[in-house]
């Protein structure tokens, strides 16, 4: 590995240690409607997703709710002895993409078939303090 490669490495892994985040992979809900509740709790503080995706009507609500879960608990581990509501934690990113899509086969009328697609997504979300980043952003100024 050459020089700069290793070192934007380096730094991408320096970065990903204040940064937390969760994946859950195959989820069988279509991407279309997940990403209608991604996008209902992206830059929100953490307690109000929580809250917004525990009173949500919407059946891709309850996944998401415990990934965000799961990564605030990634968020914990990370930074021993800080507590959430000092940190002022964040959704800083969450995207849903295409998992794979089982292909099923429904008779239809006249010997014919037609084809049912049963689609899945895969979830991430990153959970970041402002506070962080607020000390990033004035570290960057004074270099």
């Amino acid at each position: 590995m050459g020089a700069r490669k290793h070192n934007r490495a380096e730094a991408i892994k320096e970065a990903r240690k204040h940064v937390a985040m969760a994946k859950l992979m195959d989820v069988p809900t279509s991407p279309r409607k997940m990403r209608l509740v991604a996008d209902m709790i992206r830059g929100m503080k953490v307690e109000l997703a929580l809250h917004a995706l525990m009173y949500s009507p919407k059946a891709a609500a309850k996944p998401m709710y415990k990934l965000l879960r799961s990564a605030i608990a990634n968020w914990e581990a990370k930074n021993e002895g800080k507590r959430i509501e000092d940190a002022n934690l964040y959704v800083k990113e969450v995207f849903v993409d295409e998992g794979r899509t089982l292909k099923r086969i429904q008779p239809a009328p006249q010997g014919r078939a037609h084809r049912i697609r049963k689609r899945s997504n895969h979830i991430t979300i990153v959970v970041d303090s402002r506070i962080a980043e607020a000390a990033n952003v004035e570290a960057k100024v004074e270099e």
